[in-house]
């Protein structure tokens, strides 16, 4: 047994504040001892939660050299982190954490001739694919979390992925390890030839010694190691012992993959890179039930897919229960599971034609079923079909039913023979529901690997009893099978105690030794793999896991449960959030690779301020709120999380509490506040841009109002949007067909800032054949209240749309009622379909009035609405909150039935989000976000593309970052009639009634 470490930081005694001088001392702000940090690396997307000593956030190798050798001196555990995303505990431990994915990143070298890439630990798995890629290469190995996980972290894991079935896991794509001891030697490690063997030897020193314990050991073990040790592609559990046998080339760094930082600290890994199939075709198979599809594994080998996934009819089900992916279930071939093969090939045509071939082969099998195909060709649907795989299981892991406990991951990723798959799997299913579980069946069923998320019961003393009897049992069984307690995952503390059942008591003291040789005090994540800490110990939501009942403005309902507890819950740590490109979220981290600003940061941030033991002061914590303060609310999360995490709604409920003994900052008065003073400031627009915009008053103007000085204030128009429309009048124009009417909905940035947009709307609309009224009552939809936590305001805001608006689209309204709100700015209309269901869930008003708003763009596809030919190129950047809750599908219609040349860009936030990016704390952020994607784009583009957004904010903020204006899509609508040469005036053919006014009248919008 190796030493125990003996290094409680729960008082914050003088040894760690020794530690923590010392360190900062060395490397300054890289070290974060303090609550927020500590608690943000608590937990990983395991069932564990250890709190660490410190956090150490190095900016180089060389600083971590220092960090290591000052720990070692003190006698302090570490343990090296990556993506944090490991489902078995070991990136949590009571230690020095060293997060190596913000500063330790470089792609050092990449070979295409030789097919090998030199990186250091914290580069991200897609960006050496990515980089990989230019040379037509690719890294093999890609875990459903390629996105955010580390080249460190998977050599640490040995991760795999689907892919596997084509190059290996990570261990058999890396060629040499460059290493850190805990007590300082570093050194490069491989399969060394015997005359190198003898220089090592020759030199001496530790590395020395290392190499020859290292072959005393394999030499005692040897038959044990080649006995004990399953033959079969996915044995990621225990010790790679077997790589340091003679026939495998005493490989001293694969041995090293896979121990999870227990050993020693990678700095630079040579990785091999294959050839990347130019394109690739998936055949998606459907079979009556998993067993079956499992069964058929070794006939799909036959035709030389380079993937093959697995799943069950449970993760489509729950997918369905919360209305998910409706889409791609839809067009899933009949069946109750499903597999998806993948093959590549250099050209479409070949690929296809394997896909072919394989679907006519598996058309006439003469044993099992015989199953439904698809044949995907489309890249795009091919990623969506893809993303099922990936995403579903995490957006299922929380219960619908209250009376049964969530999926966990305690039992998540065992491997076997995939010739013996299909029995396995009845075996296994049999085992879970004699223990009374229920599970769902997914993975990499090509290498044997299968995911299986269970309801264990971990929040009772007799639940986490049952969990241990069950995991035993199943561990015996997975080696009845011949097969691996780990195949993708790792074991850290969650199989760590159960290893004997698989190599026997021998072996384990073999991997005891091995550990020993290259870490004698035990200090490198210790309690992982080898004397593991209990199964059952450390657990984040075990028997002692408070129950906290708060008081919230929002109504935080889903069909996974209530309570803002309950949403918070929602994170499950898999670290989406983290990914560097695509999609929206997180914006925030993107720019500043922090963990505690990630959505999982603040998520872990939120659960820790409720359990109150490392933070405290609930709803006033300050860690939680500086934390919050960098979230732009883009409400990315929302729908790019696969569990649907929903910061900007945790944030302004967050505010609204902390504000209540907190004054709030002058921002605001001004920002927040904008849909109240606007219409004041309106009265007298040019004495308003005078203050605003001049260059001496305007600086004062913005230190009034706490807004940064690079930033233009917004120009008020000269007229507002109604003064402008109460003064044109339709003069010879033929009559339109109506329709009917839709309610337009003219925010305040159309009303006071660029009403030129509402007025081109009311132009389409009538082309459209649609007669527009506004409501009779001046509103503002309240959207910016929600960033200061202004929630009352907000409430009270939407009870006067509620109030004014409601008979116009109730049951009951009468037959000439408008058929819809149609809206112009995606942030407004946004608060009709989140945060009004939020503050009035039980009112019927707000869910008619919800159903009942559209996007501009959408609407006008809904009524089938034919645009002129327009000859153009548009460059489409969507606003947040539209990609969130509307998406661009309008856009696409109407421009392909238009002829438009467009591309709409993957290009995340703008950075500017409302009132965020004008805070002076905030432009670093705002700009990095703008200079990912956005802002290059649109400066590659030649002035004659049109840039098109629909949202102000975004406007504003290319304008701000390119010089450039961009336009909204009435505009364009209402250009390509103009140039077609239809009379670009609005009918004031608008008629009184209840609840709306003449298109002319005055108010506010």
């Amino acid at each position: 047994m190796l030493d125990t470490v003996q290094f409680d930081d729960a008082s914050r005694g003088e040894t760690s504040a020794t530690l923590e001088a010392d360190l900062r001392t060395a490397l300054g702000d890289a070290v974060r001892f303090d609550a927020a940090h500590r608690a943000v690396y608590a937990s990983d997307a395991s069932n564990y939660r250890q709190t660490p000593i410190g956090v150490v956030v190095p900016a180089s190798i060389s600083e971590l050299s220092t960090a290591l050798a000052i720990c070692h001196r003190h006698g302090a555990p570490v343990l090296s982190r990556g993506g944090g995303t490991s489902m078995s505990g070991q990136t949590v431990n009571v230690a020095v954490v060293l997060d190596l994915s913000k500063g330790c990143n470089r792609i050092i070298d990449i070979d295409p001739a030789a097919g090998t890439a030199i990186v250091e630990p914290g580069v991200v798995c897609d960006t050496l694919r990515d980089a990989a890629e230019a040379f037509d290469l690719t890294f093999a190995p890609d875990p459903s979390t390629h996105s955010r996980c580390t080249l460190g972290g998977m050599i640490a894991n040995n991760s795999c992925g689907p892919h596997s079935v084509m190059a290996g896991k990570t261990l058999e794509n890396v060629e040499a390890l460059e290493v850190l001891t805990y007590d300082g030697e570093r050194f490069w490690v491989g399969p060394p030839s015997d005359e190198e063997f003898a220089n090592i030897i020759a030199a001496g020193g530790r590395r020395a010694q290392i190499y020859l314990d290292l072959r005393a050991l394999r030499d005692r073990y040897a038959e044990q190691i080649r006995m004990r040790f399953p033959d079969i592609r996915r044995r990621v559990s225990g010790f790679n012992l077997d790589q340091l046998l003679p026939e495998n080339g005493f490989n001293v760094a694969r041995a090293l993959v896979g121990t999870e930082g227990t050993c020693a600290t990678t700095v630079a890994a040579k990785v091999r890179l294959v050839p990347s199939p130019a394109s690739r075709v998936s055949l998606v198979l459907g079979f009556p039930d998993i067993y079956s599809a499992a069964d058929a594994v070794p006939e799909y080998r036959l035709f030389g897919p380079i993937a093959i996934e697995g799943l069950d009819r449970a993760i489509i089900r729950g997918l369905q229960a919360r209305g998910l992916r409706a889409e791609e279930i839809a067009l899933l071939p009949e069946g109750d599971a499903w597999v998806v093969l993948e093959f590549g090939a250099d050209t479409p045509e070949l690929a296809a034609a394997q896909a072919d071939r394989a679907a006519r082969g598996l058309a006439v099998r003469t044993t099992g079923p015989v199953p439904s195909t698809w044949i995907i060709t489309d890249p795009t649907m091919q990623s969506r079909i893809w993303l099922i795989r990936e995403t579903g299981a995490s957006a299922t892991q929380l219960s619908i039913d209250p009376a049964v406990p969530d999926p966990k991951v305690g039992w998540e990723d065992a491997a076997v023979d995939p010739d013996r798959l299909g029995d396995y799997l009845r075996a296994f299913q049999a085992l879970v529901d004699r223990y009374g579980y229920r599970t769902s069946l997914f993975g990499h069923f090509g290498d044997g690997c299968v995911h299986a998320r269970i309801t264990f019961d971990l929040a009772s003393a007799e639940g986490v009893n049952q969990w241990r009897r069950f995991t035993r049992e199943a561990a015996e069984l997975v080696v009845r099978f011949g097969g691996s307690l780990s195949g993708e995952h790792g074991d850290g503390q969650a199989k760590g105690e159960f290893l004997p059942i698989m190599f026997g008591e021998e072996l384990i003291d073999a991997m005891r030794e091995f550990k020993r040789i290259w870490d004698p005090q035990n200090r490198m994540n210790p309690g992982k793999i080898v004397d593991a800490n209990r199964f059952d110990e450390n657990l984040r939501m075990g028997p002692q896991y408070k129950v906290v009942n708060l008081h919230t403005r929002f109504a935080f309902r889903s069909s996974e449960g209530a309570g803002f507890q309950r949403a918070v819950e929602r994170c499950v740590g898999m670290g989406r959030c983290r990914s560097l490109t695509g999609n929206t979220m997180c914006p925030s981290y993107r720019a500043t690779r922090e963990e505690r600003f990630s959505t999982r940061g603040r998520s872990r941030l939120l659960w820790e301020m409720l359990q109150g033991e490392v933070l405290d002061g609930q709803w006033r914590s300050e860690p939680v709120k500086e934390a919050l303060d960098t979230c732009l609310s883009c409400k990315g999360c929302r729908s790019d999380c696969p569990t649907h995490v929903d910061m900007a709604s945790y944030k302004a409920e967050f505010l609204s509490h902390y504000y209540e003994t907190k004054r709030r900052p002058r921002q605001a008065l001004f920002m927040g506040r904008i849909g109240q003073w606007a219409p004041v400031a309106a009265k007298w627009p040019r004495l308003t841009n005078l203050l605003t915009q001049t260059p001496v008053l305007s600086t004062l103007a913005k230190r009034i109002a706490g807004t940064a000085q690079v930033r233009a204030l917004p120009h008020f128009a000269t007229r507002t949007f109604r003064a402008q429309l109460a003064r044109r009048r339709a003069s010879g124009e033929s009559a339109v067909p109506v329709r009917g009417k839709v309610m337009l909905w003219v925010d305040t940035f159309c009303e006071h800032f660029h009403p030129e947009i509402a007025l081109d709307a009311i132009s389409v609309l009538r082309h459209a054949g649609f007669e527009t009224v506004l409501p009779r009552k001046p509103l503002c939809c309240g959207r910016p209240l929600y960033d200061f936590g202004y929630l009352d305001a907000a409430r009270a805001h939407l009870e006067a749309i509620l109030t004014a608006l409601a008979p116009d689209f109730d049951e009951d309204s009468p037959a000439d009622a408008p058929v819809a709100l149609v809206g112009l700015e995606p942030g407004c209309l946004s608060v009709f379909k989140d945060e009004m269901l939020k503050l009035f869930p039980d009112d019927p008003r707000a869910k008619r009035l919800a159903a009942s708003v559209r996007l501009f763009g959408d609407f006008l596809v809904e009524q089938d609405f034919v645009p002129p030919q327009f000859n153009a190129q548009v460059l489409v950047h969507a606003h947040c909150h539209q990609k969130a809750l509307f998406g661009t599908h309008g856009e696409r219609v109407l421009f392909e039935r238009m002829g438009i040349r467009f591309t709409v860009l993957d290009s995340g936030c703008c950075g500017l989000a409302g009132s965020f990016g004008f805070h002076p704390d905030h432009i670093d952020i705002a700009d990095h976000a703008g200079e990912a994607v956005l802002f290059p784009a649109v400066r590659q583009n030649s002035e004659e593309t049109i840039v098109l957004t629909n949202g102000f904010s975004c406007r504003e903020q290319i304008r701000h970052g390119t010089g450039r204006e961009a336009m909204h899509l009435a505009q364009l609508l209402a250009l390509a009639h103009a140039r077609a040469g239809a009379p670009m005036r609005a009918a004031d053919t608008t008629k009184v009634s209840d609840g709306v006014v003449p298109i002319g009248a005055t108010g506010a919008g």
